[in-house]
């Protein structure tokens, strides 16, 4: 009995942490160096990632009647989780960022905003862009558009001011004048049609 109430302080953490998760990524960690386990552990807290090592078994019972209930068989051998509440790729992201200088960590699976990937899945998620990146990319494409126009508008000044964007409202009603002939020419042809 004094073994459960030893486990269900771990269980209420777990679940204290995934409450409010969009996305939790387990991952095998066997293998990692402490100095490469050290900067990993970095690299995830700088985003904003919470990540711990549990038993699987503290895991289940914490994920049950959640949405990361679909992890379950991803639990097996030694695993740890990712949980971000504010990025939901951050930790796909950084996992996948860092296996490829530390070859022995491996994603095994996880879920984004309630969707279940295995590794192939989180691997594609990881591709997505962070939303800082993606808000400015954004932005960049709508301010670039303003940006045109005022270098044209300065252009125009420096090349004569108003009397460069004049110049070409003269030429416009010279050249609408034999448009409006065109019509009238054609209207006799009409009218010796009907007869």
């Amino acid at each position: 009995m004094a073994k459960v109430e030893l486990k269900q302080p771990i269980v209420e953490e777990i679940s204290a942490n995934i409450k409010d998760a969009q996305s939790v990524v387990l991952v095998d960690y066997r293998g990692l160096t402490v100095e490469q386990d050290t900067q990993l552990r970095k690299s995830l807290r700088e985003a904003g990632v919470t990540y711990k090592v549990y038993k699987n078994t503290y895991m289940t019972r914490a994920f049950k009647g959640t949405d990361f209930e679909a992890l379950a068989p991803y639990l097996e051998g030694p695993s740890a989780v990712a949980i971000s509440t504010e990025d939901a790729t951050a930790p796909a992201r950084v996992l996948s960022e860092f296996a490829k200088k530390a070859d022995k960590l491996e994603i095994k699976g996880g879920v984004v905003e309630g969707t279940v990937y295995d590794a192939k899945g989180m691997a594609r998620i990881a591709s997505i862009p962070s939303r800082e990146v993606l808000i400015s990319k954004l932005l960049g494409s709508l301010q670039s558009p303003i940006t045109n126009f005022a270098r044209v508008m300065n252009q125009l000044a420096e090349k004569g001011g108003a009397s460069a964007c004049a110049a070409p409202a003269a030429e416009a009603p010279a050249e609408e004048a034999p448009a409006a002939e065109a019509p009238a020419e054609e209207a006799p042809a009409a009218e010796t049609t009907a007869e």
